[in-house]
């Protein structure tokens, strides 16, 4: 129902567990969509947690409060929501991927959240994505970053480059 041909984080989380040896994997989905097909194809599978923090309703309409599992973590976000509510979020993101203790933290880095994005109403700064995924880089011994959301082509190389940097400076 996304954007996507194919789930690469998806594919990436299995492909780390078949070649790599990997049994417990995390995924933070910080698009500004909800990750209906991840959670969908790891619905029950209890070696992958996945989390999606994601503005709500919103399309693709799924990811709502009621959503919720073992290894499922939704955090629907209101339109508007900017820093500090990420960030507050952000606390629940570190209990899960923390208590899941996942030796594999992959991130489906979408930078759709920012203020500037002309196909969602949320108002994350560039400073803001830094800031997550250098805590990111701190919940796992091993974590990697597929690129997602993203469209407006004259912001997305600064966000990404912001996210690389705070990957770097995490971990």
């Amino acid at each position: 129902m996304g954007f996507c041909l194919f789930d690469s984080i998806a594919i990436a989380a299995r492909w780390a567990q078949v070649e790599l040896g990997i049994e417990r994997v995390a995924i933070v989905d910080w698009d500004v969509h909800h990750g209906n097909g991840t959670q969908h194809i790891f619905a029950d599978d209890e070696s992958i947690l996945f989390v999606s923090l994601h503005q709500w309703p919103f399309y693709p309409g799924t990811g709502g409060p009621e959503e919720q599992g073992s290894t499922l973590l939704n955090l629907p976000l209101a339109a508007g929501t900017g820093d500090a509510g990420y960030f507050e979020a952000w606390q629940k993101v570190e209990q899960a991927v923390t208590t899941f203790d996942p030796e594999l933290l992959l991130v489906s880095a979408g930078f759709d959240a920012h203020i500037e994005d002309p196909l969602a109403n949320m108002l994350v700064s560039t400073d803001a994505f830094r800031e997550l995924a250098q805590r990111a880089s701190q919940l796992a011994p091993r974590v990697a970053a597929v690129l997602e959301g993203g469209y407006n082509v004259r912001t997305l190389p600064e966000l990404v480059e912001a996210a690389l940097d705070g990957f770097s400076s995490g971990g």
